[in-house]
Formats: C-alpha cells, structure tokens, sequence
C-alpha cells in the first residue's frame, strides 16, 4: 500500500510539472469566454444585414432556378438578397450549396472580390470596407458548418466594432463576422481553450486526438491530486505545525487546501471538456436513429410551388416586408417560411398563411421518424427545461434557435428519442436519444452550469462561473509554480 501511495505522488508531481500550465491556461481562457465568445453570426444578425425581397420583378420562377442549378433534389431551397439583389441557394444544408441569380436565373460560379466587398458594403448598411484577400480557413473560421461556403472572402469594414466579414466565394452571402474585440479576446478565449494552435497547420488531422488525449492527462492529475490531497489531510489530529496541511511553506499550503476545495470542481470540469469531443464514442446509441426526411415526407418539389411572387405578394398585402423565403415540407406538405425583422410566417402550397400547425399535423409528421416506434408521450414547452432552453449569443450554442411554445414528442424505442418541432415554422428543432441527454448532464451542466433556473439567477451564476474558475486557475498556478522551482538548477 505505501508502495502505491507513492506511485500515486510521483504520479501526480510530474503530471502537475508537465500540465498545470495547460490547464492554467484552460481556466483563463474558460473565464474569457464566459463574456467573449467565437466569432459567428446568429440567424438574428444575419436577417438584419439582408435587404427586403422586392415584390416587383422578383423573380424567376422555382422550376427554372433549381433546373439551373443543375441539383436534383436539394434539401435547403432560400430565396435572400445579396447586396441587395435578389438570389436562390439550393443545396444539402453540409457541403454543397449552389447559386442563382433570382433575376437572370444564371448560376453563380463564383464570386469575385469585388463583389464580395459590395456585398459587404451592404450588408453592414453602406460602411466602407477593403477586402483582407480570400482564405480557405483562418483563425476565426474553423467551423465545419462553414464548409459548404468555402473559400471565404475576408472585408475589413470600417464600422465601429472594426469587424471582418467574411462573404462566401460561393454564394455571395456574409456568413461570419468578427469584431475588433472578438479578435483580440478570441486569442486568449476560444482560440486557446480549443487548442486551435493545433488545428490548420500540419497537426490539423490530430487536432481532436491531441485534445482529447491532454483532456484525458488532465483528468489523470485532477483525480490523482484529489486523492493525494484527502491522503495527506488528517482529519483527527494536527501534524507538529499544528496544522492538518503537512506543507509547510505557504505556497504548497495553499495548493493542498485549494486542491481540498475545488480539486472536484476541477476534476468534474476537465472531465467534462473531455467529453464534450464524444470520445471513443461513447455517447452514440445503437439501434435505429431518427429519419429526418420521413418528417419531410418527401423532397421540396418545385411544381407544388407557392411561387415566391405570389408569396410576396400575399406577404405586401399585410405589409410584411420578407427578407428570406426557404421553402419545407412537413407530413408531406408543402410550405414556404417568411422571414422579416417582425418575425416569421409560414405559408401553404397556395401561398396562405398559416397561423400554426396543430399538434396532430405535428405528431403525423413525426410518427414516421421511427416507424419501429410510437409517441407515447406528447408535451407543450410554455418555457425553457433541463434539455431545451436558449444561450447568450456569443455562447458556444448561442446561434440556435430556440422558439417558444415548441412541443416535444416521446418515442418508446429503446433509446428513447425525443424530438422538439416549431408549430409556427414546422422546423425540427432538436433531437436527442438517452445518452445524447446524459451527455448534457456530464458535457453542458458540469462545465457552464447551464440549467435556465441558474441562468437567470445573474450575477449570482457570474460569481460563482468567475469563484470557481479563479479557484481552479490559482491551484494550477500554483501548482506550476511549484514545479517550475522543482525543475530549475539549485545552487550547489
């Protein structure tokens, strides 16, 4: 027993050395981005950069777009504007998107950096901007959702937020921004806790195992000082200091009591940063998964219509001025989603408005999602819960939409999936399965404490984020400290 016990010291003495800097690096970052998030844009500032689709002249019909967009059966089908002109995109919604012009019904094959500035100039509302050049991916623009845009076109625009727009070389359209303090604190917020020093370059294909394997170390020294900790604590008796602690300088003192204190709210959030990269799999279900097209019930077909002349034109009537039209089918029939600053509008095939579906078309539509399987259980979302609820937009989640009410579905099926729709839109709003639901209690909860009931508890849930992560930064810190004097040359 003596033996291990040593071992275990050892153990935890040289994966503090080579670590506590790392994860030092982790709780300060972590702390950045609790008020500084990634660069993206939200569905909400992307509808505000975008101009009304005019109800004259506008456009050609869907038949003659999706014939010269040369797809057969795409699943995203939007009409918006780019620099104020209107444009169809088709595409699968992850790597293939295709442009066309709503006017001429001539494919976009690609976008020039002259028109990507244009472009910008007038999403960001007439501000002068100068094109940085295009890029493949650069620092800001990592995300994979991003992939069907590529290459970028970067605009240095001269608002006051000092921003970068990126337009797709592809589509036209302005895909991310990045203000001047999104770039600055990014460096020392998402850019470091990510480890994206390693993504891009010649380490990028083992980007993910390189973070989960110093997540995992990092769990191994957490664990490792929480035990070592108890073991040297006496909790009957003092040692000759008169102390519990048997540290007697100051600052090895502090690293035990702190270690004491919050060594299992650090264990629990290194753990959970680990896990939130799903490794080994651990949190994929067996069996049979949801089938979102059999909630479509079929491919959007461009005869079923409604045009979106006589959208518009329905849309002028009650002096809605859209800005995106995206057409979807829900239980096999056909609608058109209206988007302005007011809000949204969905429409039928004759260009109708819906005020919303009912539970019953809901449920129809979703019943074929796991035909193996029944909805037991039916439920009304009046306000957020544990599993369904909206983040601050520069949070990691903060660019889903998250619409109230929204009426959940119970499967029965082994993995009890559970499904979330939008009665206004008929949009899938989030799925899950009994590990994807663990995996929020282990990932989400324990490294943001993101119930909704603690959310709206601010600033009390600020000091306690800010508590605990200056409490985990100053026991890694000290902790380097301690090793850095351990591994530097004593004079003899």
């Amino acid at each position: 027993m003596h033996q291990w016990r040593r071992w275990l010291y050892l153990l935890h003495r040289w994966a503090g050395i080579g670590l506590c800097l790392v994860m030092a690096l982790w709780f300060v970052s972590g702390l950045v981005m609790l008020y500084v998030g990634y660069p993206k844009l939200t569905p909400a500032e992307q509808l505000r950069g975008l101009a009304p689709l005019q109800t004259q002249g506008c456009c050609i019909p869907l038949e003659q777009a999706l014939q010269a967009s040369g797809l057969r059966e795409p699943k995203l089908w939007r009409l918006a504007s780019v620099a104020g002109q209107p444009r169809y995109f088709f595409g699968d919604g992850r790597k293939t998107l295709v442009a066309v012009d709503a006017l001429t019904g001539q494919r976009i094959m690609a976008v020039s950096e002259e028109e990507a500035v244009a472009a910008a100039r007038h999403f960001a509302g007439g501000v002068a901007g100068q094109s940085l050049g295009p890029v493949q991916e650069d620092a800001w623009t990592h995300s994979r959702a991003l992939d069907a845009y590529r290459p970028l076109h970067r605009v240095a625009m001269q608002d006051e937020a000092r921003s970068w727009l990126y337009v797709s070389a592809v589509s036209g359209e302005v895909v991310r921004d990045a203000s001047l303090t999104e770039r600055t604190w990014g460096w020392a917020g998402a850019w470091l806790h990510w480890l994206y020093i390693f993504r891009g370059g010649a380490l990028g294909p083992w980007w993910t195992d390189i973070v989960i394997g110093l997540s995992l170390a990092g769990s191994v020294l957490g664990l490792s000082g929480l035990v070592v900790g108890i073991w040297r604590w006496r909790f009957k008796g003092r040692y000759k200091s008169g102390s519990r602690s048997p540290y007697r300088a100051p600052l090895a003192r502090w690293h035990h009591l702190l270690g004491l204190g919050g060594g299992l709210l650090a264990l629990t959030w290194v753990l959970s940063g680990l896990l939130s990269l799903n490794p080994w799999r651990v949190f994929d279900a067996s069996g049979p998964k949801l089938d979102r097209q059999a909630y479509a019930g079929g491919p959007v077909q461009a005869q079923q219509g409604p045009q979106p002349s006589a959208v518009l034109a329905t849309l002028a009537e009650r002096g809605i001025a859209a800005r995106t039209l995206e057409w979807r089918r829900v239980g096999g029939q056909q609608f058109v989603w209206a988007q302005s600053q007011g809000g949204g509008l969905l429409l039928d095939a004759q260009a109708r408005p819906v005020q919303a579906l009912d539970e019953a078309a809901l449920l129809a539509a979703a019943a074929p999602m796991l035909p193996q399987a029944r909805v037991e259980q039916r439920q009304w979302l009046h306000a957020y819960d544990a599993y369904y609820y909206a983040r601050e937009p520069h949070t990691m989640t903060g660019q889903r939409e998250r619409p109230l009410p929204a009426l959940r579905l119970v499967f029965d099926d082994a993995q009890a999936h559970w499904v979330e729709v939008d009665p206004a839109s008929g949009a899938l709003l989030q799925t899950s399965n009994r590990l994807q639901r663990v995996e929020r209690w282990l990932f989400a909860f324990l490294h943001s404490f993101d119930l909704p009931q603690f959310l709206a508890l601010r600033p009390l849930w600020d000091a306690w984020m800010l508590g605990f992560g200056g409490a985990g930064l100053a026991l890694c810190l000290s902790g380097a400290w301690m090793g850095w004097r351990r591994l530097r040359p004593r004079r003899g």
